[in-house]
């Protein structure tokens, strides 16, 4: 068997990604496999999609709820990258016959109008930032058995990214309290979950600043134009064909999507 490591597990996500397949743990056979390189994996597994054709057009956070990143031992959101390859336009169905095992959840969403670069960046330097302010939902589907996962493994898996819905309604964040804007999850017209923006990191803007300090710290900036999910604002549903998954926003407009 050949040894594990970035270039293997990059082959070895990708391979389950285009083959619809999940596995296990890279973690139970490289248990050396620890955070810094994970996000070293997750690096070189997007500069793979990029040299196929993909662009980068935002970032995503994920643990963002507090209670979860206790549960994960660690104490700020992950970050992993968008594409292009994942937008998922408004209106369209989620693509179940291209997925493996896909769940929905309501996000916030910004456009950033300003680049933004850490260390240093404050919630109020990170709003700033912001063009508009979107709802959106995120398309999760783990390459790993059963959404079951160490923290190195998630991250190398780009936290499970793979699409994305960003509403067409922008406002801009002096329009709206982020914080107290809030969202119904809906299945099949049933509300499921509620929350409000303080569910991420307390407020939307303290997880825009994490991620921008996290990257700084990578040596990387938000560009201008990029998207940024911020993170879950409920628990993920599973999505069936024929399932209507919908999220009723306070200020921001209501969306949904449709499992086919």
């Amino acid at each position: 068997m050949t040894e594990w490591s970035i270039d293997r597990a990059v082959t070895e996500l990708l391979d389950r990604e285009t083959a619809r397949r999940d596995g296990g743990r890279i973690t139970t056979e490289w248990p050396e496999l620890d955070l810094a390189t994970a996000y070293e994996v997750q690096d070189a597994l997007v500069r793979r999609k990029v040299g196929a054709g993909e662009n980068v057009v935002g970032v995503k956070l994920g643990l963002t709820s507090r209670a979860k990143q206790e549960r994960m031992g660690i104490d700020s959101p992950l970050t992993a990258w968008l594409t292009d390859a994942m937008v998922l336009p408004a209106g369209e169905p989620v693509p179940l016959g291209e997925l493996i095992h896909p769940r929905v959840e309501p996000e916030i969403v910004f456009v950033l109008g300003e680049r933004l670069r850490g260390p240093g960046v404050t919630a109020a330097t990170a709003l700033a930032a912001v063009r508009s302010v979107h709802a959106g939902f995120e398309v999760i589907d783990s390459r790993y058995r059963d959404f079951s996962f160490a923290l190195p493994d998630v991250v190398a898996d780009n936290a499970s990214s793979a699409r994305f819905v960003v509403g067409a309604k922008g406002l801009a964040p002096s329009a709206l309290d982020l914080g107290l804007e809030a969202c119904l999850l809906g299945v099949d017209g049933k509300v499921v979950a509620s929350a409000t923006g303080a569910a991420v990191q307390g407020h939307p803007a303290e997880a825009l600043a994490l991620a921008a300090n996290a990257l700084g710290r990578r040596g990387v900036a938000l560009e201008p134009g990029w998207i940024v999910l911020t993170g879950g604002l409920t628990d993920a549903v599973f999505v069936e064909r024929g399932q209507e998954v919908t999220a009723d926003f306070t200020s921001l407009g209501s969306l949904s999507v449709t499992g086919r």
